[in-house]
């Protein structure tokens, strides 16, 4: 192919970038091998246009080779997971444990990277891009995966799946069977993140995070969440849980967060911001934290705070500080 026809090949890609991205996160739990596979799958494609029939779409074609990717590099034995995921809610006064490596943990991941420009197609994405869901998505093994991704959230037919993955369609409804019931043990399908908040309210309740944490009145933050509310902070693998553990923990271990500055950013679909602490210096705000709020009944059901801030931060469009 010459240079042209490889820019036009390179631009067919281009428009399913993203819905490839978000399909790849779920299966991986992290944004940046989410954008490592989709790059290596359009180089593959790329590479293996002139075998390409047409006999499906290019869409379903795409989603074939991303697969592959994407089970290419779910060969070793390690899931990432949530703390909560690993183990019982942590003491808040406990001094914080070791931090764990990276590979380990589910990643948030930014809005801008799995969301396309058609409304309804985001809302109806957004809640497969909980950060609960793809945490349990990891339980699966890696085929029975991509079977429940493709059949449940992308609707591909069992026919449609078994082509893409080199299996019979009743291999897939099998391997399907299997994964819902995996599903259901480890993870309880709460409701939609906010179908009882219309944007006003969505909006009262976001305001009204940054107001009590940049005050830093934990009165006035519990208030907002829910009794069983959970604080985690990868790559430490602690949490905490409840009004009280947060409130000690933020007094505690957390209080040199106070007098923070919260940037707003989208991740997962959900209220997310880019969290600057004092750095030290005099006007000057340090990365702290990629911080992704989960709603449920109205309030806030989960602080979660992501420390790679070296990562996270440009991933996210942020600057490495923030001055007032």
């Amino acid at each position: 192919m010459n240079i042209e026809v490889n820019d036009d090949v390179l631009a067919r890609f281009e428009p399913h970038r993203r819905e490839l991205c978000a399909y790849a996160y779920r299966m991986l739990g992290s944004s940046f091998e989410a954008e490592d596979a989709v790059q290596d799958a359009f180089t593959r494609a790329w590479k293996s246009y002139d075998s390409f029939e047409g006999r499906s779409s290019l869409r379903s074609w795409l989603y074939k080779i991303t697969t592959n990717v994407c089970l290419d590099m779910l060969k070793g034995p390690q899931r990432r997971a949530r703390p909560m995921d690993l183990a019982p809610a942590s003491d808040a006064g406990a001094p914080l444990p070791a931090p764990e490596p990276d590979y380990l943990w589910v990643e948030p991941i930014p809005d801008s990277m799995a969301f396309g420009a058609d409304p309804a197609a985001a809302a109806e994405a957004k809640d497969t891009l909980r950060l609960a869901f793809v945490a349990a998505v990891q339980h699966l093994p890696a085929k029975q995966r991509a079977v429940m991704l493709m059949r449940e959230v992308l609707r591909f037919s069992a026919a449609e799946t078994a082509e893409a993955l080199h299996l019979s369609p009743a291999s897939v409804n099998s391997a399907l069977q299997r994964a819902k019931a995996t599903m259901e043990k480890v993870h309880t399908e709460p409701k939609p993140e906010s179908a009882d908040l219309d944007d006003a309210e969505l909006r009262k309740l976001v305001d009204g995070y940054v107001s009590a944490f940049e005050a830093y009145d934990m009165d006035a933050l519990t208030a907002l969440c829910t009794q069983d509310v959970a604080l985690s902070m990868p790559p430490f693998p602690l949490w905490v849980q409840g009004h009280a553990g947060v409130a000690e923990f933020m007094l505690g271990t957390g209080s040199t967060c106070r007098d923070s500055r919260l940037v707003p950013v989208g991740a997962n679909g959900l209220p997310a911001f880019g969290h600057y602490r004092p750095s030290g210096e005099p006007g000057v705000w340090e990365p702290w934290s990629i911080t992704v709020l989960e709603l449920e009944d109205g309030k806030i059901a989960g602080l979660n705070y992501f420390l790679d801030t070296a990562r996270l931060f440009p991933l996210f469009g942020l600057p490495n500080e923030y001055r007032e």
